[in-house]
C-alpha cells in the first residue's frame, strides 16, 4: 500500500463533526455553570444555620442550567453533521 493512500485513511477518522463538538462544548459550559451557581451558601460556623442554601439561584435556576446543558450534549451527539438540506 502506498504512503499517499495511508494518509488519506489516517486523514479525518474523528467520530463527530466540528458542529457537534461545537454544541459538546456549550453544553459543557452550561453544566459548569450550572454547577457554579449551586456552589457556596454554606456557614462558616456549623451551629449557625444559614437559610442562603435556600434560595431561588440554588434551588431552581442552576438545576435546570444543568439540564438544559445535558440537553445539549445529547443533541449534540445525535446531530448528524453530514445531512444535507438537499438530499
Amino acid at each position: 500500500m502506498g504512503e499517499k493512500k495511508r494518509k488519506e485513511r489516517a486523514n479525518n477518522n474523528f467520530i463527530f463533526g466540528k458542529k457537534n463538538y461545537t454544541f459538546m462544548l456549550i453544553g459543557l459550559g452550561i453544566i459548569a455553570l450550572g454547577f457554579i451557581l449551586m456552589s457556596g451558601g454554606g456557614s462558616d460556623d456549623p451551629n449557625v444555620f444559614n437559610p442562603e442554601i435556600f434560595n431561588w439561584r440554588r434551588i431552581h435556576l442552576a438545576p435546570t442550567l444543568v439540564l438544559i446543558g445535558f440537553g445539549f450534549q445529547v443533541y449534540a451527539i445525535l446531530l448528524n453533521p453530514d445531512k444535507r438540506k438537499n438530499s
